[in-house]
């Protein structure tokens, strides 16, 4: 789990954003904002969020294993409903993207991919994820995770995207790595957690570094 889908969760319940609607683009763009797809990788389909979602959310997303790097996720089903209400308008100004992931065996949400733009292009994100700890370790991550990169680098035309997790988060940053990230830096004190400032390792993607291993993602 990445600090930044948190550090998303936290602000986006409390206020809406004040960013202007980035300008128009290309077709891929219209077409993503309109609706996102749904994709599928293996054992599991990404998605849009949906309201009844909510309760799912509370349930994969508020345990102590999942938010130990992260700063607390709304805490209450009303709050996620808000969040997931916050996504829709977000998604429709062509400002942020977040796929839920579904997998087969139980049918409701487990966890979440977030990107959001950096510029008003969306030629730089950023990306935060977070999963229901009794999916660690299974795969379900990887695949869900490459699919959506694919989907930002390839529909979306987004070129570098960010992600920051706590130095001390080696599951997150592991995870980044595994799935061809590079370490850019140390962001020194940039993240609090109960009060204590901790150091966050800045991750970069390049889509045309990343593209040349990875396949499309499948659409239906």
């Amino acid at each position: 789990m990445t600090t930044a889908q948190s550090m998303l969760l936290r602000k986006t319940v409390a206020t809406r954003a004040t960013a202007a609607a980035a300008p128009a683009r290309a077709v891929a763009v219209t077409d993503w904002r309109t609706a996102l797809p749904r994709m599928r990788v293996e054992d599991a389909t990404l998605r849009e969020l949906q309201v009844s979602d909510a309760p799912a959310l509370l349930q994969a997303l508020s345990t102590e294993q999942v938010t130990r790097f992260i700063s607390p996720p709304p805490t209450t089903v009303e709050g996620f409903e808000r969040f997931i209400a916050w996504t829709a308008g977000e998604h429709a100004a062509g400002r942020y993207i977040c796929f839920a992931i579904v997998p087969d065996d139980c049918g409701t949400v487990k966890g979440i991919i977030q990107i959001r733009q950096l510029d008003p292009s969306f030629h730089v994100g950023e990306w935060g994820f977070a999963l229901d700890h009794e999916y660690w370790g299974t795969g379900l991550f990887q695949a869900a995770a490459k699919a959506a990169l694919a989907f930002a680098f390839t529909c979306v035309g987004v070129h570098r995207l960010e992600a920051r997790a706590a130095v001390d988060n080696g599951r997150g940053n592991g995870a980044l790595r595994k799935l061809g990230a590079t370490a850019d830096g140390v962001l020194r004190r940039s993240f609090i957690k109960d009060g204590i400032y901790h150091d966050q390792i800045l991750w970069g993607i390049v889509s045309s570094e990343w593209m040349q291993e990875a396949p499309p993602p499948r659409l239906h």
